[in-house]
């Protein structure tokens, strides 16, 4: 008979974007490393509260931040500290008590992990109304603070740098409960790689500058990127890296375009879709070019490339993007223009790129994964006792 009860930790995430779900399988690959005796599971919040329509609120919310970044972003700084606009949209529940219950129940977790705001809301919902004691962890997974991530009763919240804490403190967590982690990111983007060895696996001049180009998933890759490698502005000597990601109509018109005017294009130029070892292409690149999402960012970061980020979107990737800028680990470029003009600077000055790796090497956390995964199997001795009134501090939140 076991004298105490198996950890098991269950890590709540969400599909609008990919960051949460890529911290989330690095708690879980964290966890397999350093405490394989420890389970875990990962469940989509969407997609389990919500298992006909997660794909088409994931559809409309997408449309809504493309199509009107404006709205959203005033949306995003009108609810971003506590007042009545943000607390009418915290008591919108959006969420089946039940399954959650049902949940909770089935996988019987010692902690509950949230690396996607609605989870996070969720859970401080069934502990504020005495439907739960499990102890609630959040992960935050931009560089940046905004109300949607707290809630009552949360026993701790990971962040990703140390203005993200003073942030929330200032939104009146309290100060032990927050622990600055870094934002967890997978193994395999801390490790070493051999250049030489990967530009001959992908067909690369390991003398050439490489740049790679991510964000086709999310739209970012366009027209402007077939008219940016047609410029005669930028050097020939240049080799470019396309991920288009699960966007095969783009990948496809890419491809056919660049092989019908293939003599107006100078540049070595590689076309992937969806690709597991993004690691690999960052590794071997000079600089990439990327939306400024946090764990993109992180990726970036750990591996020292330099960046340049593209048409942040108001909100959490302005936010992120004046993060990096700020450390002086990366360049912003608000159109295509302005894109075209930063890659030449970039790729022109060697001692410019130095500079970004250099300041992108003092301000990384590798081991955020294993920092957050430490903090989460803690969070037991940290448990915040739940009032009996609860459910009227939620209401009053």
């Amino acid at each position: 008979m076991e004298d105490h009860k198996k950890e098991k930790i269950l890590i709540l995430t969400g599909t609008l974007g990919d960051g949460h779900n890529q911290a989330a399988k690095a708690i879980l690959e964290a966890t397999g490393v350093y405490h394989p005796e420890v389970e875990v599971e990962i469940v989509d919040f969407l997609q389990w509260t919500h298992p006909y329509l997660h794909s088409v609120g994931r559809f409309c919310y997408m449309q809504w931040v493309k199509g009107l970044p404006s709205l959203y972003g005033y949306l995003y700084r009108k609810t971003r500290d506590e007042n009545k606009l943000s607390n009418l949209f915290k008591k919108m529940r959006s969420f089946s008590t039940e399954r959650m219950l049902k949940l909770l129940d089935t996988v019987k977790p010692t902690v509950v992990v949230s690396t996607f705001p609605g989870a996070a809301a969720a859970m401080s919902f069934l502990r504020s109304n005495h439907l739960t004691d499990v102890p609630t962890v959040t992960v935050i997974t931009d560089y940046t603070d905004h109300s949607y991530w707290i809630h009552p009763l949360t026993d701790r919240y990971m962040v990703g740098a140390e203005h993200v804490k003073q942030a929330l403190v200032r939104q009146r967590v309290p100060h032990e409960s927050i622990i600055v982690t870094g934002i967890p990111i997978k193994l395999s983007f801390t490790l070493s790689y051999d250049r030489m060895i990967l530009c001959q696996k992908y067909g690369l001049d390991p003398s050439v500058p490489i740049v790679l180009i991510m964000g086709g998933g999310d739209g970012m890759i366009g027209k402007q990127m077939s008219t940016l490698l047609r410029s005669e502005e930028l050097s020939p000597s240049i080799q470019f890296i396309i991920v288009c990601g699960r966007n095969s109509k783009l990948r496809q018109s890419l491809e056919e375009e660049i092989g019908v005017e293939n003599s107006k294009i100078r540049h070595r130029v590689v076309i992937t879709g969806f690709v597991d070892y993004v690691h690999e292409l960052m590794a071997i690149s000079d600089l990439i070019v990327t939306k400024p999402g946090g764990v993109t960012i992180s990726e970036a970061l750990a591996l020292e490339l330099p960046m340049i980020l593209y048409k942040p979107i108001p909100g959490q990737e302005q936010e992120n993007s004046a993060y990096l800028v700020r450390l002086g680990a990366a360049l912003e470029a608000r159109n295509s223009s302005d894109l075209k003009n930063r890659i030449i600077q970039a790729i022109g000055s060697e001692a410019q790129l130095v500079n970004l790796k250099n300041n992108a090497r003092l301000n990384n956390r590798k081991e955020g994964a294993a920092e957050a995964l430490t903090a989460i199997l803690e969070t037991q001795n940290h448990f915040i006792p739940i009032p009996e009134d609860a459910h009227i501090a939620y209401a009053n939140a």
